[in-house]
């Protein structure tokens, strides 16, 4: 399975070490220094997925819970929106996917706090990217929100790129919130609780543009 490479300090860190102890036949020593190493590498996995082809689904862009789905949080940007907040455990896949096909219009990064990422406060005082796609000329907004193991949040795209639903966007380390932002007529299919997967499941339904508005 293919590993970020945002991983590779983490990895190297711990699993250098362990082969040197085990040279050193100090394996009481190397055996937890590996299985550290084993572990960094499940949280830096990166498994390919089947994106649906759905011109106006927003394809989750995180694994893990969905704690949000409906109205928009004060939170929200200005404007009238729908939003989904997926939380990230530690045991899910980190990597990030972009929602929806388009262009990224903006960028920003917001250096903060590090409250636990289900916390509403979390996504307006916590360390987070915020990317804005134009679908279109339909705009959603997504949240890279830190918490309290996530203490990076990493975004690769900058403003102008071209992105297809299903590319990879970033990651955020050891657990975090994700917020997608969407027009107030999309229809949102998720509800809380439910689990999501990156670049499979289909979140909602852009029903502006299926209706041709």
């Amino acid at each position: 399975m293919r590993i970020d490479r945002a991983g590779a300090p983490f990895i190297a860190g711990a699993l250098i070490p362990a082969l040197l102890l085990t040279f050193a036949r100090r394996p009481r020593w190397a055996l937890p220094l590996g299985a550290l190493a084993a572990s960094f590498a499940f949280f830096f996995r990166d498994p390919e997925r089947q994106v649906p082809s759905d011109a106006d689904g927003v394809i989750s862009p995180a694994d893990g819970r969905v704690i949000v789905a409906g109205a928009a949080e004060p939170s929200a940007p200005a404007g009238c929106w729908r939003q989904v907040s997926i939380f990230l455990s530690p045991l899910d896949v980190h990597i990030n996917r972009a929602p929806v096909d388009g262009r990224t219009t903006r960028v920003e990064y917001h250096p903060g706090r590090f409250l636990p990422a289900y916390d509403a406060n979390a996504a307006v005082v916590n360390d987070r990217n915020e990317i804005w796609f134009d679908h279109d000329g339909e705009v959603v907004v997504c949240r890279q929100i830190a918490g309290v193991l996530a203490r990076r949040v990493v975004c690769r795209l900058a403003e102008g790129d071209e992105v297809r639903a299903g590319d990879r966007l970033g990651l955020m380390k050891f657990g975090s919130r994700f917020d997608v932002f969407l027009p107030e007529r999309a229809d949102v299919l998720v509800t809380v609780g439910d689990r999501v997967r990156a670049g499979e499941t289909v979140i909602a339904r852009l029903a502006g543009r299926a209706n041709g508005a």
